[in-house]
């Protein structure tokens, strides 16, 4: 079974940066494509960014220029770097794993394709 657990969230003027991590654990299988979402309160949960196993970046419009995802295999950890950070970004964010099947069917950013999710972790971007 497939854990995540989220770190990075913090309190932030608007401007400025962080870095998420989340750290996965407990698997065998070695293919996962993997996604943060966020939800702000009184939103639904959308996603901001997705890696796939082999490496490929997908980002939601509203980040683009402005956020990185990365993972680092030999730590089993995928980050997410956000930079010029705006009021709007205030969310908890949670990262996201499905496994990648040689028949699978996804789409890195539609939210339920993905099937492991972590316990999620706060950003409050102040203005």
């Amino acid at each position: 079974q497939l854990q995540l657990m989220e770190s990075g969230g913090g309190s932030v003027q608007a401007g400025g940066s962080l870095r998420l991590s989340c750290v996965a654990s407990g698997y065998t299988y070695h293919k996962w494509c993997m996604g943060w979402f966020r939800q702000a309160p009184g939103k639904e949960r959308e996603a901001v960014a997705a890696i796939d196993s082999d490496g490929t970046t997908t980002y939601a419009d509203s980040v683009k220029g402005r956020f990185t995802v990365s993972k680092d295999n030999a730590k089993s950890t995928l980050y997410l770097q956000m930079n010029s950070l705006k009021p709007e970004d205030t969310a908890m964010y949670y990262c996201a794993a499905l496994p990648v099947m040689h028949d699978s069917d996804y789409t890195p950013l539609e939210e339920k394709d993905y099937n492991y999710w972590g316990q999620g972790t706060q950003v409050t971007v102040s203005s």
